[in-house]
């Protein structure tokens, strides 16, 4: 809460009027009125016995503790979300902005917020990203500093792969190697612990993070190995690590349009006409398609409603970009590929 807002509730709670507080600290009714409203703020000097008054400490009354939870920044992010669909990137960019310079401390904040609307930046084929993102970029040299190992981890990830698109090599190898480097897997003996407690429900939590984390590694892999043999002209290697890919995502029960990601990259890098559009007769109805990932003993604690609901986006973004990308006009012209995005 804001501190007017923290006056006005405290206020209250104590079943005091404004004109009580406004006696008690020698101010007038209407300077307590604009204070609760926000419009203007207490003297410095009256805070002290401001905060008496109210029965709370400075530090309550300024806000200092007071971070968001993360069901409050889940709920956040979800706004996010809703602002872009309903309105524009713009406006929700300028929301998040808004919401961290209330909380300009909140860490997980900052990292839920700028992750997402990172992420948008490429669902909804934003324009001009680069002005995001230089914004985004400050956030993220915050964030490296953090105390917390997943966002400071996150953040430095994402400063390396900034580096990297902007062609600043030494700068990329540089915050690699400043990595931290741990004998320990935190997350493993944890899980390890569990199990001796017999809280076998955390334990298999964990677990599976971790196998779809594993199986995630795997394919970004295997795609970075198909793109390096098409490079080099060594079709028959880019051949194998589709099917791979392939065989990957069916023998671990992954929805089934990823199922066709990589030969899909594969037709179209080769401009084969005829074999991409029979790949997406098969991927793009496939991602209209609800994954139930809790139904395979692999993932029995996911939910795939975020998952369904980023699939769709993916969708659309897909069939824009063959549509309207000069890259993919080698597909268009007759009725193939129109009819099939139509469906």
């Amino acid at each position: 809460m804001k501190i007017n807002e923290i006056i006005r509730e405290k206020r209250r709670e104590l079943s005091l009027t404004q004109e009580q507080i406004a006696e008690f600290l020698g101010v007038s009714t209407p300077a307590v009125n604009k204070w609760e409203k926000g419009s203007t703020y207490p003297d410095i000097t009256l805070l002290p016995a401001l905060a008496r008054l109210l029965k709370i400490d400075l530090n309550t009354l300024m806000s200092f503790n007071n971070d968001l939870s993360d069901i409050e920044i889940g709920n956040f992010v979800n706004e996010l979300d809703q602002t872009i669909r309903e309105r524009d990137y713009d406006a929700a960019f300028q929301k998040a902005i808004h919401r961290i310079q209330e909380y300009p401390t909140c860490e997980k904040l900052i990292y839920s917020a700028v992750l997402y609307l990172e992420g948008a930046l490429i669902l909804y084929n934003v324009s001009e990203s680069e002005k995001y993102r230089e914004t985004y970029d400050s956030f993220y040299r915050r964030l490296a500093a953090s105390e917390i190992p997943e966002i400071r981890d996150t953040a430095t990830g994402m400063l390396i792969s900034y580096a990297r698109n902007r062609g600043d090599f030494s700068k990329a190898e540089e915050l690699i190697h400043a990595l931290p480097f741990s004998t320990l897997d935190r997350e493993e003996q944890l899980a390890i612990l569990y199990q001796q407690q017999k809280r076998y429900g955390d334990a298999e939590k964990i677990w599976e993070r971790r196998a779809l984390r594993g199986i995630t590694e795997i394919q970004t892999a295997l795609l970075n190995m198909l793109e390096t043999a098409l490079l080099e002209k060594r079709e028959s290697d880019a051949a194998f690590f589709a099917d791979a890919y392939e065989a990957l995502a069916r023998h671990f029960c992954l929805p089934e349009w990823m199922r066709c990601n990589a030969h899909l990259q594969l037709a179209l890098a080769k401009k084969d006409r005829e074999r991409s559009l029979a790949v997406l007769q098969k991927m793009l109805p496939a991602m209209k398609s609800e994954w139930r990932p809790q139904d395979c003993p692999l993932y029995r604690s996911a939910e795939g409603g975020a998952f369904a609901n980023f699939s769709s986006k993916l969708a659309q973004k897909i069939c824009d970009e063959l549509m309207n990308s000069e890259e993919y006009a080698f597909l268009r012209g007759g009725a193939g590929l129109e009819e099939l995005i139509r469906q």
